[in-house]
């Protein structure tokens, strides 16, 4: 009985600030929306429930643009408030904060681990070299690669800026590869080069860039994989740590 509610009272110390909108019934076959620790399987297919997680927040920051002074934990909020919007009426949204709070990157983990049927979608602005801009995503699990390549394809035809940025991106992160759904970490753009931070201190271009985002969660929700080529090989690697070099 003890161990009982040593247990429930951990979970109710990770329970984050949410905001929950309810979805309409999909059609869509469900596929890979199990809780699986590795992700070696096709891609989420017809989930119900979408995490978006705002990056930052708090004490942590984030980067800044030194053109426009603004802040990444300011934008990613702002960011994942409007996806959430282009996705009401669709699915289910829980936010991994809602507000200016931090939240550790494990924890976050943990909220996207109590969530059945569902995918995580993390938000982030870039910071680099002055000559780097454009969208960049990170997966790591087989199946959250077609997540990613729809959202890295649907931002690409998408934004102004693209010089040199990475495209998508196979990276082990604590955000890609330690959830056990499918999950991938989005980029947005480069606050440190001057035209795209910019763009980004628009609040209509950062609306296109939402919408953008939210329908490729839809599309992946209705097509999986779709023909989207031949899955990656799966790589059994350990959870990311914070000791590792990026996280």
């Amino acid at each position: 009985m003890l161990k009982i509610l040593r247990t429930l009272l951990l979970f109710a110390a990770f329970t984050p600030l949410t905001t929950v909108h309810a979805a309409s019934p999909s059609s869509a076959k469900k596929v890979s929306t199990s809780h699986d620790a590795w992700g070696h399987r096709p891609g989420a297919r017809g989930f119900s429930t979408v995490i978006l997680d705002a990056g930052h927040g708090g004490k942590d920051p984030g980067t800044t643009s030194p053109f426009t002074k603004q802040r990444e934990k300011d934008l990613t909020l702002d960011m994942v408030e409007r996806i959430r919007r282009e996705l009401k009426g669709s699915v289910r949204v829980v936010l991994t904060r809602g507000s200016d709070t931090f939240v550790e990157l494990d924890d976050r983990v943990r909220i996207a681990d109590r969530t059945n049927d569902a995918v995580l979608v993390s938000i982030h602005f870039n910071a680099g070299p002055s000559h780097l801009a454009g969208p960049e995503v990170y997966y790591w699990r087989v199946d959250s690669f077609s997540l990613g390549q729809r959202t890295f394809s649907a931002l690409a035809r998408t934004t102004l800026e693209k010089h040199a940025n990475r495209g998508l991106v196979r990276r082990r992160l604590r955000l890609t590869r330690n959830p056990s759904i499918a999950c991938v970490l989005v980029e947005c753009g480069y606050l440190s080069h001057s035209s795209e931070a910019r763009l980004m201190s628009k609040a209509d271009y950062r609306a296109r860039l939402a919408k953008t985002i939210a329908g490729a969660i839809l599309d992946q929700r209705a097509q999986g994989d779709g023909k989207l080529g031949p899955l990656p090989k799966p790589l059994n690697e350990p959870p990311s740590k914070a000791s590792d070099r990026r996280q």
